[in-house]
């Protein structure tokens, strides 16, 4: 029998991808992904972050940065492998790769995910941190108020996002990302509310949790609004580069909110994490039961769940019994 202790913190964490979910526990994560064929690939590695040295990397604020980071390189390298089993052989082959890999010694794929991911960062920064601030310096001429001024941009940056969110959901591919999304929460709502992991019981779990990167992005806009309000330089340069080397501090600050979050439940936090969690209704679907069944596959892989349940909520397995 389990105790009546319920969101306990497990430590596991993770992504959607495409026809999987990849979870991660400590410095091991996984990849399990639905092939063609119907049967379930699991790739498992171990990676152990690019901080230069362990204690640096969990000091507070700084921390936050760092995994950041992490997590866009374990994405990258998640999204690749899965999109590996979907991609034609033509393109696998295709003569842009060959030559790369020829001028690179190759490492052609690992430039291209690099030069990916760059993009992407860059392409975030213009549209949720520049264009805002250009939209809203429309209205300087009209209201001379700064601090309104500021509240509007904040404004503008959570409208862009939230139109962001709904309009990639008219992608075929995205709404399918998205279900796997719900799934990957709901394994980990499942163990954290000391239930066992069984295709059933994810299936019954919320698919909402208040350590989603969608409730990251949340705090992301929300600490940028507090800070970038006391930004009071007059070149329109300074501002937006002020903007963008403030983002560090932010992700840093952004991350400790997430990271209480995921270890308390007290009423301040509910608040906190109640709009976050309100978005994750745009970023996360019902999954049907075999998508379920890639993410328990991804979960088992990385992390023993019945030690977990064992440990605390006081769960007694017999091994020989059959599982559900």
């Amino acid at each position: 029998m389990a105790s009546k202790k319920t969101n306990t913190y497990s430590g596991i964490g993770g992504q959607a991808v495409l026809e999987g979910v990849m979870m991660k526990n400590k410095e091991k994560y996984a990849i399990a992904v639905r092939k063609p064929n119907g049967e379930i690939s699991v790739d498992v590695h171990t990676y152990a972050g690019m901080a230069p040295g362990k204690k640096f990397r969990e000091l507070p604020l700084i921390r936050g940065v760092f995994n950041f980071v992490d997590s866009m390189i374990l994405g990258t390298k998640a999204l690749d492998f899965s999109a590996s089993f979907y991609e034609d052989e033509e393109e696998q082959d295709s003569k842009f790769g060959k030559t790369l890999d020829k001028l690179t010694g190759g490492n052609g794929e690992k430039i291209l995910s690099g030069f990916v991911m760059l993009l992407s960062v860059c392409l975030a920064i213009g549209l949720f941190i520049v264009l805002p601030y250009f939209i809203s310096s429309f209205f300087e001429k009209k209201i001379e108020n700064h601090s309104l001024i500021m509240l509007i941009e904040g404004c503008v940056r959570i409208l862009i996002f939230l139109l962001y969110a709904v309009g990639i959901t008219l992608m075929k591919d995205i709404r399918r990302l998205y279900m796997y999304h719900g799934a990957e929460h709901k394994c980990i709502n499942c163990l954290e509310r000391g239930r066992e992991l069984t295709v059933n019981n994810v299936m019954r779990s919320s698919r909402l949790h208040k350590r989603c990167g969608t409730s990251f992005i949340f705090f992301v806009m929300l600490v940028s609004i507090i800070l970038f309000f006391f930004i009071r330089v007059d070149n329109i340069f300074l501002r937006v580069l002020l903007r963008v080397l403030l983002m560090p501090v932010v992700a840093g600050i952004s991350y400790e909110i997430i990271r209480l979050a995921g270890r308390s439940n007290n009423i301040l936090v509910r608040i906190l994490s109640a709009p976050g969690m309100l978005i994750q209704r745009l970023t996360t679907k019902e999954p049907d039961k075999e998508m379920v069944e890639v993410a328990i596959t991804s979960v088992e892989a990385v992390f023993d769940w019945k030690q977990f349940l064992t440990d605390k909520f006081g769960y007694e397995f017999d091994e020989e019994a059959a599982e559900d």
